[in-house]
């Protein structure tokens, strides 16, 4: 077997022109972009692995991956290759830092948590510089009714009606949130979603519903009857994509980040 060094890349990305993060049949994946860098400089087919699969659109601040690559092949310190593997990578996609680990990291099965944030901007005029960053809702929202509803969803529970639907059945819809919290900054909210694995578009379904809360929609004491309605119908719309950023990915940490950890690993916004 070839004797082989791993390394960990935290990778930032504008999702905007890409099919997701994956390696796509058809379309672009941001994936694709990283790993031919990668081939360009050592040869070989290299394989990232990721720890999460954002979904066609939504952008990544803090995505990690690992990477195994011929220890003969390398011949550049982690610093070197940051500069080199963007030298080679479009401007709307960075690596952000890499550094060696262990033989035993996996960036995936690792990962005890991920932290999404979704932005909405809350004017009747939009801001042409975060179009690409933000969901646009010209309507007056209810921030303490939002921040009352984004509370009951934090904990353990089963967030089937905040997911939209695979091609396939997903058997386990239990998941455990740490944080769903709701900033404001001027026009600028922000909701911070954490937790220890999401649901196909969960993150989406969640935002979309609490800015139907904060429309007078749906009322905030409804959350806690549509997380046991189990029925995605019940709950509010799915939000746009390109308000979604996954912001970081935890490992290690926290006892709390320790103790939501899935049992099963889970594909995200994914």
């Amino acid at each position: 077997m070839e004797d082989t060094l791993k390394f960990k890349f935290v990778i930032a990305y504008d999702g905007s022109g890409y099919s997701g993060w994956q390696t796509q049949k058809s379309g672009v994946g941001v994936q694709q972009k990283v790993e031919a860098a990668l081939a360009s400089l050592f040869s070989g087919d290299p394989r990232l692995h990721s720890s999460s699969r954002t979904d066609t659109g939504v952008h990544a601040l803090g995505m990690v991956a690992h990477v195994e690559l011929p220890r003969q092949r390398v011949r550049m310190t982690p610093e070197k290759m940051l500069l080199a593997v963007n030298a080679h990578l479009p401007p709307d996609i960075r690596v952000q830092s890499v550094c060696r680990c262990s033989a035993e990291f996996h960036a995936r099965f690792d990962a005890t948590g991920k932290q999404y944030r979704y932005f909405v901007w809350n004017h009747n005029a939009a801001n042409p510089l975060l179009l690409k960053q933000t969901w646009q809702v010209p309507q007056p929202l209810d921030l303490a009714a939002m921040r009352q509803a984004a509370r009951q969803l934090v904990g353990r529970h089963d967030f089937r009606s905040f997911a939209a639907n695979r091609n396939y059945p997903t058997p386990d819809t239990v998941r455990t949130l740490f944080r769903c919290d709701i900033k404001r900054q001027g026009p600028l909210l922000t909701f911070i979603i954490e937790g220890g694995g999401f649901l196909y578009k969960m993150c989406r379904g969640i935002a979309g519903t609490l800015v139907q809360v904060g429309q007078g929609k749906i009322a905030p004491e409804e959350i806690l009857n549509i997380l046991a309605s189990k029925d995605r119908r019940v709950a509010g719309m799915t939000a746009p994509a390109h308000g979604l950023v996954l912001w970081k990915v935890l490992y290690g940490g926290s006892k709390t980040a320790k103790a939501g950890r899935e049992a099963t690993p889970t594909t995200d916004e994914e």
